[in-house]
């Protein structure tokens, strides 16, 4: 039966084999199928859960998480990092039909116009943010909150930042936890005034979080519920599930390497996949640089040294990791207090919320964390400690002599109103470190870095470290985002100083209501040695919020601004092979980076059309 689904897909005469069915594959698979006269083919090595039993913990929105570290999850880790006192940290990655879209927290949020201007301004014709802006909105279905709604809960929007026809469904949450109806009043009273529509290109203020929700089912959006179900039917579109690609082939042609397809592991079989016109790597920031060097492309350093042939010279694949980091800091509340946490670990509890899902798509489980603030430095610290990083940032950029950390540099002026950190305030205790006291309840405030100067890699093993000839897929990726090293250091001392306002926000009236007193880092009680905390608690424990890109980054050939793909997706080097997901992002944005991710796919898709009728 495995044997001939695969000699099945073998035989079928594809134009395009996208690699990687996840959250920007199926969207340039779904597009590309509109044309019944393109022939689609689609990898993807995970399962495929749609309409199957056991999948509630992708559908339904409150069980966020519990499917991290589970089959779905690629379970990566990174090694231990020397900015981070030697911990390595997990990096879940979607393994299956839908990737990380199926995994992650449903947010979805938008940049700065300026983050995607950067783009631009390093010399990608066609990415700043009015070219963007288009390919946003065609992938979203917003629904808009209701009169009543907007009053109750400040759920407010603009009509013409937000897409109505695209497939994903996207939304204002039905109901919202208790400590919600503190956050936008806690937050203006501390001069963060509320955003009217955070999709509208401008990132700094306090907001509800719109999140990838069908209103009507009350399930996940995501790219293989919202892109390929609706057109799963499509004749020319033809996806095989827990199929391993191994390496991308390729053929020479006048001297020019040219992508012809896969060889691919199914059930313990390997064979070729062919592509008549185009290779498309989709297989995220992690597995993209991976199966590039596997296949040949990358530096010639490391490809040697894992036993593979080069074929194209580039040291900038796997290079330019950019992440987002993390802290979470627990705080006590009343034990009267209904939290996640509650609902979890208490069997009668959880069965309440399970009858009140499945009957009336209501309660806990249609809760999400919401209460978002994305705060500019001016806004945070004070005007000396913004000159002095300002500097700092001078100083780095000067040293380091890219173009991308003399933008990120410019961030740091004062008056610059871009939201460098993020803030966001939930129930429940949400951190790994943090061990509860029997019978008490906590919550937790977020506080994620939004522009880091942290440049780390994503590389293939040895074979030395991999113990044999050659390195396959079977070794997995080293993952070393360098955290808080060499120019990183400024991002340590931007989350230390940080830490003081989310500390602030949660002491203030009127969300301290709940916020009883912080217990995690527990208070100093010499004020002088609190900046000493809260430093102590950033190296100790900060943790990935789960955005890597830049990997294969847009940028030139060659040059300061050089990168691995080009203005069209189109790897360097080498002809019919293109790289479509988040590693082609230059620069990291300011927002949770599903929508970009979206995007993206979206314009990568609307441009291999175009060259496919221009031949």
């Amino acid at each position: 039966m495995a044997n001939e689904a695969l000699q099945h897909f073998a035989a079928l005469s594809l134009d395009y084999l996208i690699i990687g069915g996840g959250t920007a594959g199926l969207v340039v698979a779904t597009r590309l199928s509109e044309n019944p006269e393109i022939n689609i083919g689609v990898l993807e090595a995970g399962p495929s859960v749609l309409n199957k039993n056991g999948n509630e913990v992708i559908n339904v929105p409150g069980r966020y998480g519990e499917s991290i570290g589970s089959e779905y999850d690629w379970k990566f880790q990174t090694t231990p990092q020397k900015g981070l006192g030697g911990r390595s940290l997990p990096w879940p990655r979607g393994r299956v039909l839908g990737g990380t879209s199926a995994l992650n927290f449903m947010a979805w949020n938008r940049g700065h116009r300026e983050d995607y201007d950067a783009w631009e301004n390093l010399g990608n014709r066609g990415w700043g943010w009015d070219d963007l802006l288009p390919f946003f909105r065609r992938s979203e279905n917003f629904h808009p909150p209701s009169a009543a709604h907007q009053e109750k809960y400040q759920s407010s929007y603009v009509s013409k930042f937000n897409g109505t026809g695209g497939p994903l469904h996207t939304t204002h949450v039905k109901q919202y936890g208790p400590a919600h109806q503190y956050w936008h009043e806690t937050l203006n009273r501390l001069g963060i005034s509320s955003s009217h529509d955070s999709l509208a290109g401008v990132n700094v203020g306090a907001w509800n979080m719109v999140c990838t929700i069908d209103p009507d089912r009350q399930e996940r959006s995501y790219s293989a519920s919202a892109y390929y179900s609706p057109v799963a039917h499509r004749t020319n579109l033809h996806i095989l599930t827990n199929a391993t690609v191994m390496e991308i082939l390729f053929d020479s042609e006048n001297e020019i390497m040219v992508a012809t397809g896969a060889r691919v592991r199914y059930d313990g079989i390997e064979t070729i996949i062919h592509a008549n016109k185009e290779v498309i790597l989709c297989a995220g920031s992690v597995q993209s640089p991976q199966l590039l060097e596997l296949s040949g492309i990358g530096n010639q350093d490391i490809l040697e040294a894992a036993g593979v042939k080069v074929k194209v010279h580039n040291p900038n694949v796997g290079e330019n990791l950019q992440d987002h980091m993390m802290t979470a800091m627990i705080y006590e509340i009343s034990p009267t207090l209904l939290t996640r946490d509650d609902i979890l670990n208490d069997p009668v509890r959880r069965q309440a919320a399970d009858l009140a899902y499945q009957t009336s798509q209501t309660g806990p489980w249609t809760e999400m964390p919401c209460s978002v603030a994305y705060c500019s430095l001016s806004q945070i610290l004070s005007s000396e400690e913004c000159a002095e990083l300002h500097a700092r940032a001078q100083d780095i950029a000067r040293q380091v002599g890219r173009p991308h950390d003399a933008i990120l540099a410019n961030q740091f002026e004062q008056g610059h109103e871009l939201g460098q950190v993020e803030y966001i305030f939930d129930l429940g205790n949400w951190s790994p470190y943090f061990v509860p006291e029997p019978g008490k309840k906590y919550a937790t405030m977020l506080q994620m870095l939004q522009y880091p100067f942290s440049r780390g890699s994503i590389h293939i093993p040895s074979k030395a470290e991999s113990n044999c000839e050659k390195t396959t897929i079977n070794d997995k990726p080293v993952i070393h985002p360098r955290y808080y090293l060499g120019p990183g250091e400024i991002d340590k001392k931007v989350m230390a100083k940080a830490q003081r306002f989310a500390d602030r926000i949660c002491q203030s009236d009127p969300l301290c209501k709940i916020a009883r007193g912080r217990v995690f880092p527990p208070p100093s009680r010499d004020s002088d040695s609190e900046d000493s905390i809260y430093d102590d608690f950033v190296s100790n424990y900060t943790a990935t919020d789960w955005h890597p890109v830049g990997t294969c980054a847009m940028g030139e050939r060659s040059g300061p601004n050089a990168g691995v793909v080009n203005e069209r997706l189109q790897v360097h080097g080498v002809s019919s092979l293109r790289v479509v997901d988040a590693s082609i992002m230059p620069l990291q944005v300011g927002a949770h980076i599903q929508a970009t991710v979206y995007a993206i796919a979206e314009k990568a898709a609307q441009m291999i059309v175009d060259d496919h009728y221009a031949r």
